[in-house]
């Protein structure tokens, strides 16, 4: 069991029926999931771009990475509808807290003149999204081996009903929020 699930078990859940009020231990919200997200526009003129982000989203996520295809065709942006234009992952379970223990305690240190996380990238029904601008954060990527520099999207999903409720079960997970 990963240390960010066991922290959520033992003193999160409490504090958080604590700070709340919940009656029902069903009533406390918590991660549901994680997707991770990696729009590759260069996959229009070239296949390979978008083989080699898939290969560093599986390695970054321990998962098998989905392709996302272009949903309708934009002339101005020479995009077709069904064209492969990124890739995904969905993250639950212990891979969901390995992956957010991982990007809390290990990458998002090592990014370059960190200051914390924006606190207000919250969507209004308890869901936090984060921007990453490189993928070379993350120790499990080899910079030899890397093509580009891509960024990604990480999407937490929580069961909170407010963003302050989301904040608050963030904040316990240890998220560097931005004073």
């Amino acid at each position: 069991m990963s240390r960010l699930r066991e922290m959520y078990d033992n003193e999160i859940a409490a504090k958080m029926k604590e700070k709340f009020g919940y009656t029902n231990p069903m009533q406390i919200p918590k991660l549901s999931k994680i997707v991770i997200n990696m729009g590759v526009g260069e996959a229009k003129e070239n296949v390979k771009v978008l083989e080699s982000a898939v290969r560093d989203m599986e390695i970054i996520a321990g998962q098998k990475a989905v392709i996302t295809k272009s949903k309708k065709s934009i002339a101005n942006f020479k995009i077709r509808e069904n064209m492969p234009i990124g890739c995904k992952v969905t993250l639950r379970g212990e891979k969901m807290y390995e992956f957010a223990d991982r990007l809390i305690n290990l990458a998002l240190p090592r990014v370059r003149d960190f200051r914390g996380v924006n606190p207000n990238a919250f969507d209004g029904r308890g869901n936090y999204s984060l921007g990453i601008k490189e993928q070379l954060i993350f120790p499990e990527i080899e910079y030899d081996k890397v093509d580009k520099v891509r960024g990604m999207d990480v999407v937490f999903v929580t069961t909170a009903n407010t963003d302050e409720e989301a904040r608050y079960l963030l904040t316990l997970f240890n998220m560097p929020f931005a004073k």
